[in-house]
């Protein structure tokens, strides 16, 4: 039974590797497998002692530290549920997560964080700091709860079923889906990962993507300690170019996981200061966005690693498909590769399952796959047919078993990984007293895969510009949410039956732009 979750799992990993160094805060502490696995039942007791209970949701708003990863371990080894949050939110943000998660505790770092502060207040969530002085103390708690009691912690045990993972997923309705994942979600995703990349305890990353999302929380972190591997934190709490290469090679990575953005960044760096050396690796992974086949062979030919691409999704705990290692199989650019773990076929809307080369709608099964959106039976009902699960992306898969993505059925826009809800967009723009309609759209972007633009009519006698525009987007809205451009009209483009259609307001206004800064879409 315990192999079947997340947290028996690690357990057993601790057993195994009990002095193999788990996780590094870079030029600070060195925690091993072992004083991990203690942290966090100590962490857990106090969490029963703060009155969390079975099922309850407590949300975490870190930077990338040694506290979340002990505090969202701690949150499902008492059978709760954890909901990671982005720090960057707004107030008004915050309030929606909390809300719509029913979060009964809000975690943070020592410095707390104001906005989210504000929200829980006003929705009457207490909030606990929570900070891990030394390698050697106990992880301390602001307000401290009533003396803990390890027995209590001994006696739990974890079921497969319990929901330990809590996150939204940016849906093409207004509001973001909730997505509920299981501990035997999270072990197959783990097992998944771990597999593909043969993943060993002398392997080593730098994690550099965000523990909110489930990219750098399954690739990175879990699937590195699922292996008894070694992960390393960045000592700022967040990806920096200036310091990666040197925690890679101080730590001895053999490979890092990240988006098409960051794989940018480090690329304009190796041009313009280029490392003396760089650590070999076995592999460079990434994920969350479109790569470029020519970003690709310029990773390959920079840091001297097979660059692997992989497809994935929130709904299944992260990985679906990805490029094999050199020994298994050659990576094809601009395929996202095999499936992994689970089942996948391309159907058509019927419900038929296409043959190879033929275009259709991704769909997947699997013991990694969410059982269904919280509280959304619309959202379940359109996802969940024919005992698939149902991606919203177009692809096909050649004659050997390769995934090539085609586009997507939803109007998501992915800005450098990060997915954003358009509706979500639009529904904050229309809320200036001074704006009558807008839309927010997708361009290509050099560096982000896509930006977002908007288009917007100001309503009649208003003299509203695009900074003020902008200007209430960014007090609104995420800074990742708040559009590049504003194009000021006075009418929208509309198809034959009167609807606004997102492509043909982008198409519309990207016109306007020169063609010399907007490459084509699909380039």
């Amino acid at each position: 039974m315990e192999s079947l979750t997340l947290t028996g799992f690690l357990k057993h990993v601790a057993e195994k590797f009990p002095s193999h160094r788990a996780i590094s805060t870079s030029g600070k502490f060195d925690i091993t497998h072992a004083r991990l696995e203690e942290l966090v039942e100590r962490a857990a007791s106090q969490l029963l002692s703060a009155g969390v209970y079975r099922g309850d949701v407590v949300a975490l708003t870190f930077p990338n530290t040694i506290e979340f990863v002990i505090m969202f371990l701690a949150v499902i080894r008492v059978r709760a549920k954890a909901a990671p949050l982005n720090s960057a939110y707004m107030a008004e943000e915050f309030e929606f997560y909390l809300s719509d998660s029913e979060s009964k505790l809000l975690l943070t770092a020592k410095e707390g964080n104001e906005a989210a502060q504000t929200a829980a207040s006003k929705l009457k969530i207490p909030h606990i700091t929570v900070t891990l002085p030394q390698p050697d103390s106990d992880i301390a708690f602001t307000p401290s709860p009533p003396e803990s009691n390890l027995e209590m912690v001994s006696k739990i045990v974890n079921d497969p079923s319990d929901i330990g993972l809590f996150l939204h997923t940016s849906g093409t309705t207004s509001r973001p889906k909730g997505v509920p994942l299981s501990q035997l979600n999270l072990v197959s995703s783990v097992n998944n990962i771990k597999s593909v990349y043969k993943l060993k305890a002398s392997d080593s990353t730098v994690i550099v993507l965000p523990l909110f999302h489930v990219h750098g929380l399954m690739a990175g972190l879990l699937s590195s300690l699922g292996a008894g591997a070694s992960v390393t934190l960045p000592a700022s709490g967040r990806f920096s170019a200036s310091t990666f290469w040197s925690d890679m090679k101080k730590y001895n990575a053999t490979w890092y996981t990240a988006v098409p953005t960051i794989h940018q960044i480090l690329l304009d760096r190796h041009l313009s200061k280029p490392e003396s050396e760089y650590p070999k690796l076995r592999f460079i992974r990434s994920c969350s966005a479109a790569l470029a086949p020519s970003v690709m062979a310029r990773l390959e030919e920079a840091f001297g690693a097979p660059v692997l691409e992989a497809y994935a999704m929130t709904e299944a705990t992260h990985l679906m498909a990805s490029n094999p290692l050199p020994e298994d199989g050659p990576h094809i650019p601009g395929s996202v590769g095999k499936p992994v773990g689970q089942d996948m076929a391309i159907l058509n809307e019927n419900g038929v399952v296409h043959g190879a080369n033929a275009k259709g709608e991704v769909c997947i099964r699997g013991p990694n796959v969410t059982k269904g959106y919280k509280n959304n039976p619309e959202a379940n009902k359109s996802a969940f047919q024919f005992g698939w699960f149902h991606t919203g992306d177009v692809g096909y898969l050649d004659s050997d078993g390769y995934l090539h993505l085609v586009g997507r059925i939803k109007e998501l826009i992915n800005r450098g990984g990060e997915k954003i809800s358009p509706i979500e967009v639009d529904a904050v723009l229309v809320s200036h007293p001074e704006i009558a309609q807008a839309v927010a759209f997708g361009v290509p972007d050099d560096k982000y895969g896509e930006e977002i633009n908007c288009a917007v009519i100001p309503r009649e006698g208003s003299n509203i510009d695009e900074a003020e525009v902008l200007r209430f987007c960014k007090k609104n809205l995420a800074a990742f949410k708040v559009p590049k451009k504003a194009f000021m009209t006075d009418s929208l483009p509309k198809t034959a039956s009167g609807k606004i259609q997102r492509r043909l307001v982008a198409e519309h206004f990207l016109a306007q732009i020169s063609t010399a800064k907007v490459p084509k879409f699909g380039a």
